[in-house]
């Protein structure tokens, strides 16, 4: 049985030269990836050293591991006239399957295009796209909420800041209004009675501004970036056992029990679940509050996975990233190599539902062709005596 993905606007959107950074902006700032953490972050991340020389140090998971770090790709300072040049071309895919549970409590969007979504209101630098992927438990009430009523509580309730170019105002606006949202996500889950207290739902959604990507994530769902055939983080998974987390959770007076919070659920960020949450405005070890994190693509960045933890559970980033680029190759297909992925996890005996959105954010430079089939010519001598009869037998023939 498969749940179909539902895309709201999906257009080629063509490669405008739009200015990236307006008056005042710093390049240094955002060339790398950043890990923007929220006011009730974990202190293992550590301040961003800001200028040409800083680097950015975060204390990832043992299942990040297989990851290739950021310390180890060139400065970005080297590859300013790069960025400068290049505009993301976007396109994308997605597939979606139950897996071996009864019932089906993921949901996801892709809009390639945000500005033409969204309509003249909103004005943004071009390219424009939002994704997210939203991994329901506890009844699929909750995901289905936020999937539903996605773009009111992204983008018109949270006052979204407009521009026409990517600049240092711009993008605190940017994150700013992407915290808004999961917290106001949160509170309309609890307010809306045709959703079970129990139901809840991680979310991931990332933002495509021009050549800027922002991903927040709340919970375990994962998106990966391809650069130059390796694969980067771009999100951390909030799961109780991991040491940052713990250590928030047990301070805020919640338990892990077996790896489960409050012996109960399998992350520790999460939106709704409110019958595990104090009164509003209160302190809880279960929160929504997402982490953010932006990076400056360039031409070295092929493209990005977003996936549920049905895909992370038995696939490390790097093996995904891998068959992905290998499919893309192949056939140029982001929806094949998304359906790909999922098949992938099944093989290996996953034991939840999967969703998969994978975002290309250019065409590739070249793909494998099947070499033609050359014709095979055998060489062979005669002996004397057989040419003679050879020549005999022609004679023959032309009488």
């Amino acid at each position: 049985m498969v749940a179909e993905a539902e895309v709201v606007c999906q257009q080629s959107v063509p490669m405008l030269e739009v200015p990236f950074f307006g008056k005042g902006s710093n390049f240094e700032e955002i060339n790398e990836i950043v890990a923007i953490p929220s006011p009730v972050s974990s202190p293992e991340f550590r301040q961003v050293s800001r200028g040409t020389t800083g680097s950015v140090s975060v204390d990832l998971s043992t299942s990040q591991l297989d990851v290739k770090s950021l310390d180890e790709f060139p400065d970005p300072c080297n590859i300013e006239s790069t960025v400068l040049q290049f505009v993301p071309s976007i396109r994308s895919g997605s597939f979606a399957d139950i897996g071996p549970r009864r019932y089906m409590e993921d949901e996801h969007i892709r809009i390639d295009d945000l500005s033409s979504q969204l309509g003249s209101l909103f004005k943004f630098p071009k390219p424009s796209a939002f994704y997210g992927v939203f991994d329901g438990h506890g009844g699929p009430e909750a995901a289905a909420y936020v999937r539903r009523h996605v773009l009111r509580l992204f983008f018109e309730d949270v006052n979204f800041p407009q521009s026409c170019e990517v600049d240092d105002d711009f993008l605190a606006g940017v994150e700013n209004s992407v915290r808004k949202s999961f917290l106001l996500a949160d509170l309309a889950l609890a307010d809306d009675c045709t959703v079970n207290s129990s139901s809840g739902t991680t979310a991931l959604t990332a933002l495509i501004f021009g050549r800027l990507l922002m991903v927040a994530n709340a919970g375990d769902c994962r998106a990966v970036l391809c650069r130059k055939g390796e694969a980067i983080d771009m999100s951390e998974d909030h799961r109780p056992i991991y040491p940052s987390e713990r250590r928030r959770v047990e301070e805020l007076g919640g338990f892990i029990d077996d790896g489960y919070l409050n012996g109960v659920l399998s992350v520790s960020r999460a939106l709704g679940d409110w019958d595990m949450k104090l009164p509003k405005g209160s302190s809880s070890p279960l929160i929504a509050e997402p982490e953010v994190r932006q990076v400056v693509l360039t031409e070295d960045d092929e493209f990005l996975i977003i996936g549920c933890d049905g895909i992370w559970d038995v696939m490390s980033s790097q093996h995904a990233v891998s068959l992905v680029r290998r499919g893309l190759r192949r056939h140029d297909d982001p929806e094949q190599c998304a359906r790909d992925l999922v098949m992938e996890a099944l093989r290996r005996n996953t034991f939840d539902n999967l969703t998969v959105i994978v975002i290309c954010f250019s065409e590739p430079d070249y793909r494998e062709q099947p070499s033609p089939r050359q014709r095979r010519l055998r060489c062979c001598s005669l002996s004397a005596e057989a040419l003679c009869s050879l020549r005999s037998a022609m004679r023959i023939r032309d009488r």
